[in-house]
């Protein structure tokens, strides 16, 4: 499969390191766990959204674009890497932010990633929970054209058959790494919101013939829901790659048993992942997407669903900034180590 056939800005840090979790692994008891480390893409602290960011950016030059515009919740890690981008190509960047928690909390309000969006030179704007995020954008886009500008929108995650080309091109650098060290992977797990990383994953690997089965941790719908809009993407991904069928709806497994109270609330369990990468690997998770992705490896683990024998990647998509919005929810933990 050819991607060169379509408009990329190389910018990422690529290809990210693939390391082996010896402490977790044998913390555990279970499989050998391995970890996609696509928290080092580069750009404002990295993450999976510049992966998909080089196709998309690519795209908005190729169309004349001078302004970008995207959409997330507060926290968004994909609202930062777009800022950053924009700003390594001179672009204005208009950011609207989703208020999908509720949070009164100062830090998570201005902190972490919106602290970067700012840095970056984006503009950004609130909206309530549960609008038309699409609608909004939309309406902003108009004003903007109406002012002489020149936008390009990206939906949010930046989860449409462009921007999830980055993970078809990630699933071919895995399974080139994994083939390079004869590392026979047994299962991918990673976690899954917007849907364009799942989708870009399951495409590469079915186009792949890899036989590696993907697990999506979600951290927003209910389980058929978020399948279907991964299917639906991985569809149209496919049919841009001219490999239409290539993924049949039972290549696409997500679990949703972790989400707890909603998007970007950590229950218990994600905050104990947090601290096991942070303490046995030194590895930062962040509390919306990976934190959770990594509370459902774990909990598979534990349960046998992941055995002794196999080895298991888990793709980790970034996000640590977010951690500077969330430490009220550490306060219990971080008084039980101070001296």
């Amino acid at each position: 499969m050819h991607l060169a056939r379509f408009p990329r800005i190389f910018l990422a840090h690529l290809p990210t390191p693939l390391e082996r979790l010896d402490r977790l692994s044998k913390e555990l008891g279970g499989p050998e766990i391995w970890i996609k480390r696509d928290d080092c893409t580069g750009l404002s602290t990295g993450g999976n959204k510049t992966r998909k960011l080089e196709f998309l950016m690519a795209e908005a030059l190729a169309q004349g674009a001078d302004t970008v515009i995207t959409q997330g919740a507060t926290q968004s890690n994909h609202a930062r890497q777009t800022a950053a981008f924009s700003a390594k190509l001179g672009l204005a960047c208009h950011i609207l932010l989703e208020d999908r928690t509720g949070s009164n909390d100062a830090n998570y309000n201005t902190n972490g990633n919106v602290l970067l969006d700012h840095l970056h030179g984006a503009k950004t704007s609130r909206r309530a929970g549960g609008v038309d995020m699409a609608a909004e954008m939309e309406v902003l886009a108009e004003r903007l054209r109406g002012e002489g500008r020149k936008p390009y929108i990206i939906p949010g995650g930046g989860s449409n058959p462009t921007g999830a080309l980055g993970y078809v091109n990630c699933a071919f650098e895995l399974v080139s790494q994994a083939n390079d060290r004869g590392l026979v992977i047994d299962h991918i797990v990673t976690a899954t919101g917007s849907a364009g990383t799942q989708a870009g994953l399951i495409t590469g690997l079915k186009a792949l013939n890899a036989g590696i089965p993907l697990l999506g941790i979600g951290v927003r719908a209910p389980k058929e829901k978020q399948e279907e809009s991964v299917y639906a993407l991985a569809q149209r991904t496919a049919e841009k790659l001219g490999c239409p069928g290539v993924v049949a709806r039972s290549d696409v497994v997500a679990d949703s048993s972790y989400v707890g109270a909603g998007y970007g609330i950590p229950r218990e369990d994600t905050l104990e992942a947090i601290r096991m990468f942070a303490q046995l690997e030194g590895i930062l998770l962040d509390p919306v997407y990976s934190g959770k992705g990594v509370a459902g490896l774990i909990d598979h683990v534990r349960k046998g669903r992941f055995t002794k024998g196999q080895r298991v990647v888990f793709l980790h998509t970034g996000g640590a900034a977010g951690l500077f919005g969330y430490d009220a929810a550490f306060a219990e933990g971080r008084k039980a180590l101070e001296m």
